[in-house]
């Protein structure tokens, strides 16, 4: 997917300052749920799906990165990596720095791309506006992934891409990184994330 750049921070709402005593202010359970998700190759987001509620709600662990941000750059600093802040998407990345981490980022990265690009452009070909995709009471219908499934286009570059089960495994794929989230059964939506991210592919190939 395309590298951001870091997002400024608004020094009235984001904590900017660095103090010494940045760990006592952060439980370490929450330290760790939030390493959790970047090891397992999230991004967090600022609203997530409750599937008991059927409704976004507030992200907690987006909310202390957002609230500690400087400490939490600091500390993934002094681990190797960068804390990336979206304000656009509302969304937090981690950003690797060796070279090896790197291959394995541009390969998810790729497989990202292809998924959201054949999204983006069924999506697109149906007549609707891609920012539909990041709506829980619209997104994709059970039509539309019935559809998306049944184009034999579309699974052969899934394949190409490694997913052999074709969109079932791909949407699955989307949805462990936070960039999809399933409203219930045959419907499923663009996190703040994945719809970023598709835009951005968007204004890439415009411009190309």
């Amino acid at each position: 997917m395309p590298e951001f750049s870091d997002a400024k921070d608004t020094t009235d709402t984001v904590d900017t300052s660095q103090t010494p005593n940045g760990f006592d202010q952060i439980l370490p359970a929450h330290s760790a749920a939030i390493y959790r998700e970047f090891q397992a190759g999230r991004v967090i987001v600022r609203d997530v799906w409750d599937s008991n509620r059927s409704e976004l709600r507030a992200n907690p662990l987006y909310n202390l990165l957002y609230n500690h941000l400087s400490h939490f750059r600091a500390l993934y600093e002094h681990l190797g990596s960068e804390l990336v802040f979206n304000d656009i998407g509302a969304f937090f990345f981690l950003k690797e720095s060796s070279d090896d981490e790197n291959e394995e980022h541009d390969e998810n990265a790729f497989r990202v791309q292809v998924i959201l690009l054949l999204i983006g452009r069924y999506f697109a070909r149906s007549g609707r506006d891609l920012e539909y995709l990041g709506r829980p009471d619209a997104g994709l219908n059970e039509q539309d992934l019935t559809a998306l499934a049944d184009d034999e286009e579309y699974q052969d570059i899934l394949r190409a891409a490694r997913f052999e089960k074709g969109f079932s495994e791909a949407l699955d794929y989307l949805d462990k990184r936070n960039l999809l989230f399933r409203a219930g059964a045959g419907r499923c939506f663009l996190s703040t994330a994945g719809l970023y991210f598709l835009q951005e592919l968007v204004r890439e190939y415009e411009q190309g």
